[in-house]
């Protein structure tokens, strides 16, 4: 499954990586910095999980998933906050990000057919250039020809317990509803899934760019991420 090489004015700039490596927060800030569209594909899945769980339909059952997809308009609208993600035309942005729907979208994306459906869809939104996207396999699959490629990664321990922050009301441990252990957990299990399924696993792509934060500051890695792509920007100046 490869893309034709094209030459565009912008580049895409590809943003791969395990779950809770932070991918979402570097493709919002380098799109700012460089005033890039960010367009984050993993939304899309995500609002697919959401319409299986609204049509009570099991995540393992891909003919019907693909019968879904067919009758499925999703769309991302870009926004300074982030994107607004659309559902046959509803805004479904805060609901796409409950654990129901991330856990759903983890299991729809396994499935080779809708993949490649997705990718359909990725490659539309993303062939002009000018563009930040992120997910699993941006630089392997959707757009093995991006001009900037970064796998952004991190210890499975450390991304728990960033996202056991995020979601902490308040700060305060004692009223979490979840325990960093079951988060840990849940990461490895994505994971395991993502690296080992049989169609476009989780790694990154031979020229890419490999970012392990698991021992950086939010600052640091955002930095050595816009060292990467400020050199190609000034290389393509140069020519």
């Amino acid at each position: 499954m490869s893309a034709p090489v094209v030459r565009r004015e912008k580049p895409v700039i590809a943003i791969d990586g395990p779950a809770g490596a932070g991918k979402s927060t570097m493709a919002a800030h380098l799109a700012r910095r460089f005033g890039f569209l960010n367009l984050e594909t993993g939304a899309m899945y995500r609002a697919l999980a959401l319409k299986a769980i609204e049509n009570d339909l099991g995540f393992d059952d891909e003919p019907a998933l693909m019968e879904l997809a067919r009758h499925t308009r999703i769309s991302l609208e870009p926004q300074l906050e982030g994107n607004r993600v659309l559902l046959d035309g509803q805004d479904v942005s805060r609901r796409v990000r409950e654990g129901d729907v991330t856990a759903g979208a983890s299991r729809v994306s396994v499935h080779s057919q809708l993949r490649e459906w997705m990718v359909g869809q990725q490659r539309l939104l993303g062939q002009a250039g000018g563009v930040v996207m992120e997910g699993r396999d941006i630089g392997t699959v959707v757009f093995p020809d991006a001009e900037v490629k970064i796998f952004l990664d991190a210890a499975p321990e450390v991304r728990g317990n960033r996202r056991y922050k995020q979601v902490l009301p308040g700060g305060a441990p004692a009223q979490a509803k979840v325990t960093e252990e079951a988060i840990i957990r849940d990461l490895k299990e994505r994971d395991e899934r993502d690296r080992n399924r049989v169609d476009s696993p989780l790694k990154p792509a031979e020229d890419a760019v490999i970012l392990d934060s698991t021992g950086m500051s939010l600052g640091e890695v955002l930095a050595a991420a816009e060292a990467v792509v400020r050199s190609h920007v000034e290389e393509n100046r140069l020519h």
